[in-house]
């Protein structure tokens, strides 16, 4: 019974997020916040939403993960296919509601992990699995009324506030000194802003075992060629309709989109 009553509360916030990210009005996050009690909650929304939009059976499936710091909890969300874009990308006939970048760095797997596997791996282990490496840029928006100021666990919900993401080349996997990584970010006119080393986990890789016990955590393993964005490098900067944007990381390469 008690089960039965938390489906039909996901359900509810699920099917708000889906009237909103099919052309409907943005949701209030005021009225559905007390719907959502725990992280998995919001997973269970993020996994309905998938279910509905064709993510869950993505062959090869794109997630976003990260957190603001190691002692924090990491948060995950698999992305849905048709908002995964390679560089160059054009986006200016996308319905963003927000458009906010965020320069990070995505990492593909060299193998299928399953969830034993998965529930048992090392950071070393976990870092021998990535295959190639290349530079992302997220879109941030939100089908919230409330947008970014909306509750935590909405904003999970929410695949984590995710718009879109851009794909540079891929690039084969070498270690790096990420407390030494610059990375450069044009929005318009303005001027390039440069970040060194300034990675919330020091490290993107740090989230890898994390991520992996997560995307397992249904019992279907994760298949070589899944996809990892790690998070941002530069905060969440603004961009407008019209703006073009290039994120480059020196010795990784560079992603483009137009708004």
């Amino acid at each position: 019974m008690v089960e039965t009553h938390v489906r039909s509360k996901t359900a509810v916030v699920a099917s708000a997020l889906l009237d909103a990210r099919r052309g409907g009005p943005p949701a209030d996050a005021v009225a559905l916040a007390p719907l959502l009690e725990s992280p998995e909650d919001a997973y269970e929304v993020q996994r309905l939403v998938a279910g509905q939009l064709g993510a869950a059976n993505a062959s090869s499936p794109f997630w976003k993960s990260g957190g603001p710091s190691r002692t924090a909890a990491m948060t995950h969300a698999q992305l849905l296919p048709p908002a995964v874009w390679p560089s160059p990308a054009d986006a200016r006939s996308h319905p963003f509601r927000l458009r906010l970048i965020e320069a990070e760095v995505a990492l593909s797997l060299r193998a299928d992990v399953t969830a034993e596997a998965a529930a048992s791996l090392s950071h070393a282990q976990a870092v021998s699995l990535i295959d190639a490496v290349a530079v992302s840029i997220e879109i941030v928006d939100s089908r919230w009324a409330q947008a970014l100021d909306a509750p935590a666990l909405l904003k999970l919900a929410d695949l984590q506030s995710h718009g879109a993401l851009v794909l540079g080349e891929w690039r084969p996997w070498q270690p790096r000194d990420w407390n030494e990584q610059v990375c450069r970010v044009s929005i318009g006119s303005a001027e390039p802003r440069i970040f060194r080393g300034t990675h919330s986990l020091q490290d993107p890789t740090w989230l890898l075992s994390a991520w992996l016990r997560h995307a397992t955590s249904d019992g279907r393993p994760l298949r070589r060629g899944s996809v990892v964005t790690t998070g941002t490098w530069c905060g969440m900067l603004p961009a407008g309709a019209g703006d073009a944007v290039q994120v480059r990381f020196d010795g990784i390469g560079e992603a483009f989109v137009q708004l």
